[in-house]
């Protein structure tokens, strides 16, 4: 095996195990109790903003713009506001081509079914948290009941990938899920969470359908380059998210369903993919994936530095939310979706979805950052976190409920094998 092809397959290993997110997350978690004051520096909110001591700029139309959120640009905001952005239009690509014809989501009746599960995904956790609550007698803790809200949806998309294969429907399925709770997760924080000195705007959303209607127009011009619809209608979702003050991630969610697709898809590394899948979302993904990946370790870094601290009540509310709060909400909600008429996914079923459950009670990340703005107390925000962190053991309960449960994984081609077979041709 040549030197090149060595190469790639190394890549391939670390971005099909997320090697570069676990990283990342293990080694804020070390630096934070290592040396604290040095993480805080780095990835702390500290940065410069290019509008100077202008906090207002006036635009036509919309008036006076608050710039204050644009005030702190560094690492943390390069991770959060513009590595995400494209993780969740990769995911959003998968998603497309899962509702796509012959996709695990399609007819349209189907995403129906995970969407549901969405609902059960964010009431079960705050159903729990608050009857935990009351079971620890501690109120001081009310003001924490969105953080168990949200999905980690990178590590969860690498656990369901482990739990069930790459070409499971259950993927797919926690894909959506994942998504759409994360969507409602950062409106919880836009809308409960908010900076006083920055309310949400919502006017500011036309900005988003702007995006979506240039996205709708290029495709109606069948515009195959993918870079008309990030560079225009993904930048104006973008800003429209920022200056409505909800977090602009979710900006090319509406963009990339817009962009030509064959309507299949074999895998991003499926051998002679370049000829036979060389349509916009596949090139689109082709292009941004690799940087992504890698930047994955950025995002841990960034999101994860938690200092090992005493626990408390928030803990055990936020730990249990999650656990228990997702898998039962999501199962309950799914199913009875189910009797009501919207099918699960072709080859799901009661345990694949109460191992799904499992999956998305990994908050980790996203609930660490919620955990930072619900709590101001530096001793109940540790302790929230803490539960967020411990989350992490959705993973190997995931793992040994699909063995105890004999859950058959389904695989494409495997990444490793696919690249050598590419270089052999």
């Amino acid at each position: 095996m040549s030197d090149s092809t060595d190469k790639r397959t190394a890549l391939t290993i670390l971005q099909e195990f997320s090697i570069p997110l676990i990283a990342g997350v293990v080694l804020a978690v070390i630096w934070a109790n290592v040396d604290p004051a040095g993480y805080e520096f780095v990835w702390g909110h500290h940065g410069w903003s290019p509008f100077g001591h202008h906090s207002h700029l006036n635009l036509p139309i919309f008036g006076k713009v608050n710039l204050r959120v644009f005030s702190h640009l560094n690492l943390h905001f390069f991770s959060n506001d513009i590595v995400m952005v494209f993780f969740f239009g990769i995911a959003t690509k998968e998603i497309t081509e899962a509702c796509l014809p012959g996709g695990a989501l399609n007819p349209p009746r189907k995403a129906v079914n995970p969407l549901m599960g969405t609902l059960g995904g964010v009431v079960g956790p705050i159903g729990v948290y608050f009857l935990m609550m009351v079971l620890l007698g501690d109120d001081r803790i009310a003001r924490g009941w969105g953080i168990p809200t949200a999905t980690d949806i990178a590590l969860a998309w690498l656990v369901a990938r482990l739990v069930f294969g790459n070409k499971h429907p259950a993927v797919s399925f926690l894909l959506l899920l994942a998504v759409a709770d994360d969507a409602i997760g950062l409106g919880i924080i836009a809308v409960f969470y908010g900076d006083p000195n920055m309310p949400a705007e919502p006017l500011y959303l036309l900005m988003v359908l702007g995006g979506m209607l240039m996205a709708y127009g290029l495709r109606k011009r069948d515009v195959k380059s993918f870079w008309p619809y990030v560079l225009v209608g993904g930048s104006l979702s973008w800003a429209g998210l920022m200056l409505a003050h909800l977090h602009p991630a979710l900006a090319l969610v509406p963009i990339v369903p817009f962009m030509p697709s064959h309507g299949s898809d074999e895998g991003l590394f499926a051998p002679g993919e370049s000829e036979r899948h060389d349509d916009t979302l596949n090139r689109f993904e082709h292009f941004f994936k690799t940087p992504i990946d890698f930047g994955l370790l950025i995002f841990g870094l960034a999101n994860a530095g938690v200092q090992f601290s005493s626990m408390g009540s928030a803990t055990w509310a936020v730990l249990v939310a999650l656990l228990v709060g997702k898998t039962v909400g999501i199962g309950v909600f799914s199913l009875g979706a189910a009797k009501m008429g919207f099918p699960l996914p072709t080859g799901m079923g009661a345990k694949e979805v109460l191992v799904a459950g499992i999956v998305a009670g990994l908050g980790l990340t996203v609930a660490l950052f919620v955990a930072g703005v619900a709590f101001t107390d530096g001793g109940m925000q540790g302790a929230a976190k803490m539960g967020a962190l411990m989350s992490a053991g959705a993973a190997g309960l995931a793992l040994l409920m699909a063995k105890i449960l004999r859950i058959e994984k389904i695989e494409g081609e495997p990444l490793i094998a696919a690249v050598e077979a590419e270089n052999s041709d």
